[in-house]
C-alpha cells in the first residue's frame, strides 16, 4: 500500500476551501486533462456525508472507472471519500482544512491505496502510481486554489 500527503495553501476561509472540495463540477473542471467525467451518483453540486459518485477517466491509454463514497464529514475540518467500486484495491482519500493564521487555509490530502494483482500492483505503485497519484492531487488543488481565490466573498 503506498501513503503520501500533499500541503496545498490557498488564500481563501476554510469554509469556501471546503465546500468547493465536495463540488463534483468543481473536481471535474480540475480533471478535465484526463477526460473525466461523470456518469453515475451525485451529477452537479456538492457531495454530502454518504453521497457516491461514479467517475470516468483515461489514464495511461485505458479508460477507468472508480465510485467514491463520502465516508465522513465535519464542516469545515475534513471530509473523507473512500473508494467503493474500482480499479484500486484500496482508495483512502482524507482532506483536512486548517486556518492558516493569515485568512487563508493549509489544506492537507492524505491518500492511501494500493493495487489490485499482487506483487505486480505492488510493483506498479513503486515505479509509477504513485508519482502519478500525487501529481493529479497537486493539478487538482491547483484548479481548487484558483477556484476559491477567485469566488466572490464568502459561499
Amino acid at each position: 500500500m503506498t501513503r503520501f500527503e500533499v500541503i496545498t495553501g490557498i488564500a481563501a476561509p476554510p469554509h469556501r476551501v471546503f465546500d468547493l472540495s465536495l463540488d463534483v463540477d468543481v473536481h471535474t473542471a480540475s480533471m478535465a486533462g484526463s477526460g473525466e467525467r461523470i456518469v453515475g451518483g451525485i451529477s452537479s453540486g456538492r457531495m454530502g456525508l454518504g453521497d457516491t459518485v461514479t467517475w470516468q477517466a483515461g489514464h495511461f491509454g485505458v479508460r477507468w472507472r472508480m465510485t467514491s463514497c463520502i465516508t465522513a464529514l465535519d464542516r469545515p475540518h475534513h471530509f473523507v471519500d473512500e473508494q467503493v467500486a474500482g480499479p484500486f484495491r484500496r482508495w483512502h482519500h482524507a482532506h483536512h482544512f486548517e486556518p492558516d493564521g493569515r485568512g487563508g487555509t493549509r489544506m492537507r490530502d492524505v491518500v492511501e491505496f494500493a493495487a489490485p494483482l499482487g506483487p505486480l500492483g505492488r510493483l506498479a505503485e513503486r515505479l509509477v502510481l504513485d508519482r502519478y497519484m500525487a501529481e493529479l492531487i497537486r493539478q487538482r488543488n491547483d484548479h481548487l486554489r484558483t477556484v476559491a481565490e477567485l469566488a466572490p466573498g464568502d459561499p
